[in-house]
């Protein structure tokens, strides 16, 4: 993509960003920058990884997530205002795409700060989920950082190139360093990471704006009697163009829990 390009669809981002309650429908996005609806939706896919339109559905349940913990509004309004109609629609979306009904997300603040001070006092990080399969494929790799960071990456293969609903493989780290993802079956993924510091407070953890973070635009594919190459990721600060964080955070902790206190 050209740099001109670049800017273009950062000042839709932009424009998307701010104008979120209305409707956006691609004709009116794609005539922002005065590009063809094909061509637009061309070039976003490959600045986003999404196309538009589910690059403005990712945003409005990202300020669902936001309307729950900041407003009493009701689980339905709350859908009207994301453009939902039927309450029934929105909660299925909801569910699929955080991992967690609106009304659980809206009472996890006080897991997250339970599950985070759980994972502090861990000695033992030991995944069993990743000791259990000899068979399919292995993706190993190695999480680096641009800025100095103190607590716990959760890093997963995602179906989609953002990081929602619950990753086909997934895992967490206590620090930087390799990770290793075993019995990955032939196909697409996308890899992609987050971060948690100790000192985070629980509505930082269940809406991850600030996060340092780190995505692979490119996926991994995955084919039969094949390896895979080393993975290198870089933690960083968010950038415009990077798909909000869906994924409920304190779900991905108690599942890792769960599996580690079992070994």
């Amino acid at each position: 993509m050209t740099d001109q390009y670049a800017v273009e669809i950062d000042a839709v981002i932009e424009y998307i960003r701010e104008n979120i309650q209305e409707p956006l429908p691609l004709s009116h996005l794609a005539k922002y920058v005065a590009y063809s609806p094909y061509h637009f939706s061309r070039i976003f896919k490959q600045k986003t990884g999404l196309p538009p339109h589910y690059y403005v559905s990712s945003l409005r349940l990202q300020k669902a997530k936001d309307l729950l913990l900041h407003t009493n509004l009701s689980v339905r309004d709350i859908g009207m205002e994301i453009g939902q109609q039927s309450l029934g629609t929105f909660t299925t979306r909801f569910t699929e795409r955080i991992g967690v009904t609106p009304a659980e997300f809206r009472n996890s603040a006080v897991h997250a700060d339970y599950r985070l001070r759980r994972l502090k006092g861990l000695n033992d990080w030991t995944d069993s989920l990743l000791l259990t399969s000899n068979t399919h494929a292995k993706v190993e790799g190695t999480v680096h950082a641009d800025a100095s960071f103190e607590g716990v990456i959760l890093i997963g293969l995602f179906a989609k190139p953002i990081p929602e609903g619950l990753p086909l493989y997934g895992t967490l780290l206590s620090s930087l360093g390799t990770f290793c993802f075993t019995g990955v079956k032939p196909g697409k993924y996308y890899l992609m990471a987050t971060s948690v510091s100790w000192e985070m407070q629980a509505r930082d953890i269940l809406l991850p704006y600030s996060t340092l973070r780190a995505r692979l635009k490119a996926p991994i594919i995955i084919k039969r009697n094949t390896i895979v190459p080393h993975q290198h990721v870089t933690l960083r600060e968010p950038q415009l163009d990077d798909p909000p964080i869906l994924v409920s955070i304190p779900l991905l902790m108690n599942n890792f829990l769960n599996r580690v206190l079992k070994n």
